[in-house]
């Protein structure tokens, strides 16, 4: 594959996985919508600042959480043989993506086992993205979104091993960055009240078409790992 087409699985991964987005993050935006006092006439206009501001930090929260693991995967692999060390992340790359696929088409709900390793750190800062709330002005959503961001999240956590697999903190960043801007429009719509998008997200074939179409490039990885 490209160095493109893993930042297009990553979008594809996070635009439809709408449904988990929008189960894990929907209750925090739809309270930042409803409990936040923007300034301004038009309430839905001056929402949306809000919006784009709290997604932006969660966004970026993303992005540093992949950068960090793509550096552990590249310290980790460097104890290895280039060609090993190549091999190897090929294939774990492969396999996320096939748990990714199995996931989005409905067929593996595993990954609700996986959001508990991460609650341990929410714990922690759960009580500071609070301090945040009623929010009314865009530093305060920029602040809620970049706590808001190490939510436990099993899609996360899935695209987050991927991250790791890159061996690259720079690849592990663009990744996560591709993944969250992917739940944007999904996560916008639930904040705006503009649900027609989030109920295309929803739609089961649609979910199966993506989770095919995300399985197909992992089984494409894992053939050209075994037989070039």
């Amino acid at each position: 594959m490209s160095d493109l087409a893993p930042l297009a699985v990553a979008f594809l991964v996070g635009l439809l996985g709408g449904l988990h987005c929008v189960g894990m993050c929907g209750g925090i935006v739809g309270a930042l919508s409803l409990g936040s006092r923007p300034r301004g006439g038009d309430r839905a206009l001056a929402l949306l600042p809000l919006q784009f501001a709290y997604n932006l930090g969660r966004i970026l929260s993303y992005g540093l959480a992949g950068a960090l693991m793509g550096g552990l995967g590249a310290v980790i692999t460097q104890a290895m043989p280039l060609q090993v060390a190549q091999r190897v992340l090929y294939g774990v790359s492969a396999l996320i993506m096939i748990l990714l696929g199995l996931y989005l088409g409905g067929w593996w709900r595993g990954l609700a086992q996986v959001e508990r390793l991460g609650g341990g750190l929410w714990r922690r800062l759960e009580p500071i993205g609070r301090r945040f709330l009623p929010v009314s002005r865009a530093p305060q959503a920029f602040g809620l979104g970049l706590v808001w961001g190490w939510l436990p999240c099993g899609l996360v956590y899935s695209v987050l091993t991927w991250a790791a697999s890159t061996g690259s903190a720079l690849q592990g960043a663009l990744l996560l960055l591709a993944f969250g801007l992917g739940t944007l429009p999904n996560l916008l719509a639930v904040g705006l009240a503009a649900g027609a998008l989030a109920h295309w997200s929803r739609n089961p074939w649609v979910r199966r078409f993506a989770g095919a179409l995300v399985l197909g490039f992992g089984i494409y990885g894992l053939v050209q790992l075994f037989w070039r």
